[in-house]
């Protein structure tokens, strides 16, 4: 049987088959399990799409090991995702390159008050256990310059900024061979981050799961696209199926960032807990809150939106409010209260039902995309 052939600029631009990229979802500063691993990557990679790692939250080292094990396993293009926060400050020179690794507790001692005695008062209110776990300092999150010059001592095919500008490290990327990839949330911020030089650049609306911003995807990708140009566009939120990805072709996108789908697979790394609720959600199963990072994050629903919108605090600037929902999470999860548990998650979990390998996802998603825009599309319409 021959393969369905879906072609764009972007399955030239990066030598793959299929213009479909997994999201890189990453761990958090604590090294739980990534939303992207190795394993992911080279399923997407080898199926023809490219898969992206999520390297937060690994060390600097651990990063560079990951990038290598990936090349072992594969051939393929594929691509590493980094959050480039612009400023770190935990107060007392935590960020330092001096620190390795710090006990939580120890992290929380520097936060405001306020913060620390909401914290306490959930511990008790609920019953939770006090939970240590160390908060990974040496992380890419908290090392992004080292972390970056790692991407481009290994020659990553396409560095991808799933927080922040990338602009700086763009000549030498190229110089290296590298492609890289911006992504925003808002057409202003589309038309910056073009100028910066970058070769892709991904629309992310609402819908999409992790940090999102306030605009609907329909309405940002042909605003996103004006402010852009020529720069390529990418669109993400909302994508799980070769619906979706068929309207992102038609409103003149030359590929797709899909996270949720690729998230409820084999070798999605979320916890069992999480990707269960994405198969058991309805549409209306998420919500956006700053309560884990200190920006708009959406998440499958659980208790945890609730007692932070209750708290009337303020969020603290990213990374500092991963602190404070890190400490719950842990103490959540060893208390078995699933019902606070939830990890990142778009709206598209909807459409999800039942967790399959990556490469069956991106075949079918392919299958139905080709279907569609060969098939379906032309009989739909009546040209005069």
């Amino acid at each position: 049987m021959t393969r369905p052939i879906l072609r764009t600029k972007l399955c030239d631009m990066l030598g793959i088959e299929y213009p479909i990229l997994s999201a890189g979802m990453g761990p958090t500063l604590l090294g739980e399990r990534t939303g992207a691993p190795v394993e992911l990557v080279v399923a997407v990679s080898e199926a023809g799409g490219l898969g992206v790692l999520g390297g937060s939250g690994f060390t600097v080292e651990e990063l560079r090991d990951a990038i290598r094990e990936i090349k072992k396993q594969t051939d393929k293009p594929y691509g590493v995702d980094l959050l480039l926060p612009k400023k770190i400050d935990f107060g007392g020179g935590m960020g330092s390159k001096q620190v390795d690794s710090m006990p939580l507790s120890a992290v929380l001692k520097k936060l405001p008050k306020p913060y620390l005695d909401w914290v306490d008062k959930i511990k008790k209110e609920l019953g939770l256990p006090d939970v240590e776990v160390m908060v990974r300092m040496n992380s890419t999150t908290m090392r992004p310059q080292e972390s970056v010059k790692v991407c481009i001592e290994e020659k990553v095919p396409l560095f991808c900024a799933g927080l922040g500008d990338p602009g700086f490290m763009i000549p030498e990327a190229h110089a290296n061979g590298m492609k890289v990839l911006g992504i925003t949330g808002n057409a202003k911020n589309a038309r910056r981050m073009a100028q910066s030089g970058l070769d892709l650049l991904v629309a992310q609306g609402h819908e999409g799961g992790g940090h999102t911003g306030r605009i609907g995807t329909m309405a940002l990708l042909p605003a996103a696209m004006d402010a852009a140009a020529p720069v390529p566009l990418l669109a993400a939120g909302g994508i799980g199926d070769g619906r979706g990805v068929a309207a992102a072709l038609a409103m003149g996108c030359i590929g797709v960032w899909v996270g949720t789908r690729f998230l409820a697979t084999d070798e999605g790394g979320a916890l069992p807990v999480n990707k269960q609720r994405i198969i058991s959600s309805t549409d209306e199963d998420t919500r956006v809150s700053t309560a884990y990072t200190g920006k708009t994050l959406r998440a499958s629903y659980n208790k945890f939106h609730d007692l932070w919108a209750e708290s009337g605090l303020a969020p603290l600037p990213f990374p500092t409010q991963v602190m404070i929902s890190s400490a719950l999470l842990a103490s959540f999860i060893e208390a078995h209260k699933d019902d606070y548990v939830g990890g990142l998650a778009g709206q598209v979990s909807g459409i999800i039902h039942s967790i399959k390998p990556a490469r069956q996802v991106l075949e079918d998603m392919v299958a139905e995309t080709v279907d569609i825009l060969a098939r379906r599309l032309p009989a739909s319409v009546t040209w005069k």
